[in-house]
């Protein structure tokens, strides 16, 4: 590649990664801003109208710390069922034989195409009245706890894996407990953090579900707690513009620390370690 095409790309990726980070640059900007300013010059403040103000006026009416609690609750949950069930079934689709293991993966591709919106309403009478569940953390987890994507994910990933290290190690007398919990996981590891990463988005960012099955504030996920900010206490704040997204702040902090410091896994794999070439 010649000097002007490294320019080139280079300007190219600069102007892009610009223009994805402008959001966030302003949404920290405008929730530091003691006086709302939505023009464009209020993307380059006056640092005598900067202030923490809308961080401590928001937290005084909804509480951060506990909305972040229950979103770490809520998100935590979801991961933890997600990678049981994911780990287990993409193990049995890849590696096990069994009757209907085909129909049963196409199952899993149907419930891709099916929307949760449609399910929510007859979820909703179960977890709520059937079980009893409502304003409940595991009313808020089930609905979440299988993800198809995550098992297509790992049945891929687990597809890859030589099966020469699964036959030696059954060979050499180990159960499939022991097969997929020593040789198996390692070598999907890439799997799992791309799957944790995935899948803390959706419940992290989830309002509708929760806002559901939950009536108590202080059970209420911190997107929740934003919405119910927005709709009845943010026409009395002294700046409801700043407040809002002092609050988008905090709830997106989380993820793009998660994303910045897990990166680099997603490009790093050793499934091709554990076989000589």
């Amino acid at each position: 590649m010649t000097r002007g095409q490294n320019i080139l790309r280079g300007v190219v990726l600069t102007v892009g990664a610009v223009a994805f980070l402008f959001p966030f640059y302003y949404m920290i900007i405008g929730s530091l801003q003691a006086s709302p300013d939505s023009t464009p010059g209020g993307a380059f403040p006056n640092p005598a109208n900067l202030t923490v103000e809308n961080y401590t006026d928001i937290n005084s009416r909804i509480n951060l710390m506990r909305g972040l609690l229950n979103s770490g609750i809520f998100t935590g949950g979801v991961i933890v069922g997600t990678l049981v069930f994911g780990v287990l079934v993409g193990y049995a689709l890849a590696q096990l034989q069994w009757r209907g293991r085909g129909v049963t993966f196409a199952l899993v591709l149907l419930v891709q195409v099916v929307p949760f919106q449609l399910l929510m309403i007859p979820l909703y009478v179960m977890i709520a009245r059937d079980y009893g569940l409502a304003d409940n953390y595991l009313g808020m987890i089930l609905p979440f706890a299988i993800n198809s994507t995550a098992v297509i994910i790992f049945r891929q990933y687990f597809l890859q894996v030589p099966r020469d290290l699964f036959d030696a190690a059954r060979i050499d007398g180990a159960g499939e407990v022991t097969v997929l919990t020593r040789i198996a996981i390692p070598l999907v590891r890439p799997a799992i953090l791309t799957v944790v990463l995935l899948t803390f988005i959706g419940p992290w960012n989830e309002f509708l579900w929760p806002f559901l099955v939950t009536k108590e504030a202080s059970m209420q996920p911190l997107a929740v707690a934003l919405a119910n900010y927005i709709s009845n206490v943010a026409a009395t704040a002294a700046n409801p513009f700043g407040a809002v997204l002092a609050g988008a702040c905090v709830l997106a902090a989380p993820a793009v620390l998660l994303f910045i410091v897990f990166q680099r896994h997603f490009v790093s794999t050793d499934i091709g370690s554990g076989v000589k070439g």
